[in-house]
């Protein structure tokens, strides 16, 4: 069940039919004080977020919301610029589409997330050791990342970085957020310097993972928000 978090009547009941047509059944909100009730009570697989709600801004909602679950959240809103984009991907959103969008790209990152999030109650339930998207594999257990068979050889920080990519397969990335997780709480460089650090980092890796790091296939910029692992 997927929960539309939507005031405008045409956008939603458009996005209900698309899901419908598409076998996903959906609930509808069009206030952020319904939308965290309902995200309580109906457990949904996913929710999708428009930000600017009548009686409360959508980061509110989405604030509320990640202090008591994790279920994937895509905000689906008309505010492209890239500091809401980061804001709300920093604040916990899965994933963010702008508006307009289309119906295509709309179903292909529901089904992203919600195989990511499956994979995630998957590998807690089973305690499997790696993951795996085209060639490249990345086995958690034996510290070891392999494309077509062949181990890649990486430093710590490059290990990191993919290990961290790879957990949240799908799912844009920040630079703070990646920054953080890899180097923990900011020391006394500047922000900048630290930006410079990951994308030397990134660099690297894409030499030694992709065939053409110029048109990554596993590792995509997401153009000053972050960065994002493919499922290939």
């Amino acid at each position: 069940m997927i929960l539309i978090v939507e005031d405008e009547d045409v956008i939603s009941s458009y996005i209900s039919t698309v899901l419908a047509t598409n076998e996903f059944n959906s609930i509808k909100a069009s206030k952020g004080k319904d939308a965290i009730a309902m995200a309580a009570s109906h457990c949904p697989d996913l929710i999708l977020l428009d930000l600017g709600l009548p009686d409360m801004d959508g980061l509110e909602v989405l604030k509320t919301i990640r202090q008591w679950t994790g279920l994937p959240v895509i905000v689906v809103s008309a505010r492209g610029h890239e500091r809401e984009k980061v804001e709300a991907l920093d604040l916990g959103a899965d994933d963010y589409i702008t508006k307009p969008f289309g119906t295509a790209e709309l179903l292909a990152r529901i089904r992203t997330e919600l195989r990511h999030s499956q994979r995630v109650m998957d590998t807690n339930s089973s305690g499997t050791g790696k993951i795996t998207t085209g060639e490249l594999e990345i086995d958690y257990s034996k510290r070891l990342v392999l494309l077509i068979g062949k181990e890649i050889h990486l430093t710590p920080i490059e290990y990191k970085i993919i290990v961290l990519l790879s957990r949240y397969i799908g799912k844009v990335l920040t630079h703070d957020f990646i920054i953080k997780e890899i180097w923990g709480p900011f020391t006394n460089e500047t922000h900048s310097s630290e930006i410079q650090a990951l994308r030397v980092n990134m660099a690297n890796i894409r030499r030694k993972l992709e065939m053409n790091p110029g048109e990554p296939e596993y590792i995509v910029t997401e153009v000053g928000v972050g960065y994002r692992m493919m499922e290939v």
